[in-house]
């Protein structure tokens, strides 16, 4: 990951503090905390056997109420190759929930044995509730169609790799706009730093939220257009951001078979795009970006992944205080940054 990160001239490191700090959404950490973390990922990315034991003795707990394989074992690779230790459970059946003990018993419960704790929960809220009951850090690791921060620093790592910004940029985003919240904290973020054009692509039944669009609106220097025809708009884009119809979010099965298949990137397409777009998707994929599609220098949501991996290793290094041996941001003096 390599480019010019966006921070202050001058901080300290008491700005980038962010030991024992919860991250439900982006918006619980500064801009500053943000290009903090990006600086930290592009660090472990080059020195990954120098972080191998920063977080030796820390323990994360994954408590994943829905099905996830991505995210969960991104999370606990991202533990492991800091030196430390996974406990957790992948499903609701296996937890005490199928019991009916509630969120926050579990999280103060859990709370006892782990340093840090990822949650991934069906419910809108439900990382806010754990948050508030545990007595160690959390991190949202997405709940509902609401928010899912650190699959956004993934995003954003991604597009700093590309395009050596955040900023400046032209940003498509394809599909389910509904309920992607990948889309909602990705734009949320975004809309922080600035200088971003939304271009919304998707049917009328699933366009973005109203609170998001008020999210854009409230920015001086963001803007939006929705629009329903890909093939119309792919030209101008920068970043191409797809996303599946989540068969899970809808209650009759009807709407989601008439639905699913409305946007599939292909080679035909992308001959329409940029040379230098850059094609996103949170994966899992079901159709909507063709197999063909990943041999294509502007694929770059494998390196997601990767990304998203580094990015959890900067983030769960921050919140237990596991400096990493080397990196100047760590250090106990002010560090210069060059924006």
């Amino acid at each position: 990951m390599v480019g010019r990160i966006p921070s202050d001239s001058q901080l300290s490191t008491s700005q980038f503090n962010l030991v024992g700090r919860s991250v439900v959404t982006l918006d619980d950490i500064t801009a500053s905390q943000i290009s903090y973390l990006l600086r930290k990922a592009s660090f472990i990315s080059e020195h990954l056997p120098e972080v191998s034991h920063a977080a030796a003795g820390k323990i994360l707990a994954t408590l994943f109420y829905e099905p996830s394989t991505r995210t969960r074992l991104s999370f606990e690779t991202a533990m492991l190759r800091l030196g430390g230790h996974v406990i957790g459970f992948s499903s609701a059946q296996n937890a005490s929930v199928s019991k009916g003990e509630s969120i926050s018993d579990t999280l103060k419960t859990v709370s006892n044995y782990a340093d840090v704790v990822a949650i991934r929960h069906p419910k809108e809220g439900a990382a806010l509730v754990a948050s508030k009951a545990a007595s160690v850090p959390v991190i949202n690791a997405g709940d509902g169609g609401h928010m899912h921060p650190t699959q956004t620093l993934a995003d954003l790592a991604t597009l700093q790799s590309r395009f050596g910004r955040i900023t400046d940029l032209t940003v498509g985003l394809c599909g389910d706009l509904t309920f992607g919240r990948t889309v909602h904290s990705l734009i949320e973020t975004l809309c922080r730093f600035g200088h971003v054009k939304f271009v919304l692509v998707s049917p009328k039944e699933l366009t973005m939220p109203q609170y998001v669009l008020d999210r854009i609106n409230a920015s001086d220097s963001c803007s939006y257009e929705e629009v329903t025809d890909l093939t119309a708009v792919i030209g101008d884009l920068d970043v191409l951001y797809m996303t599946r119809v989540q068969k899970e979010r809808f209650f009759n099965e009807d709407d989601y078979l008439r639905l699913r298949d409305t946007y599939i990137l292909d080679a035909d397409k992308l001959r329409l795009a940029k040379p230098t777009m850059a094609v996103l998707h949170p994966l899992p994929r079901v159709n909507e970006i063709a197999t063909e599609v990943d041999d294509d220098p502007r694929a770059a949501y494998f390196e997601q992944v990767k990304n998203g991996m580094l990015m959890r290793m900067a983030l769960m290094s921050s919140v237990v205080g596991a400096p990493l041996p080397g990196f100047a941001d760590d250090s106990d003096e002010n560090v210069e940054v060059h924006a």
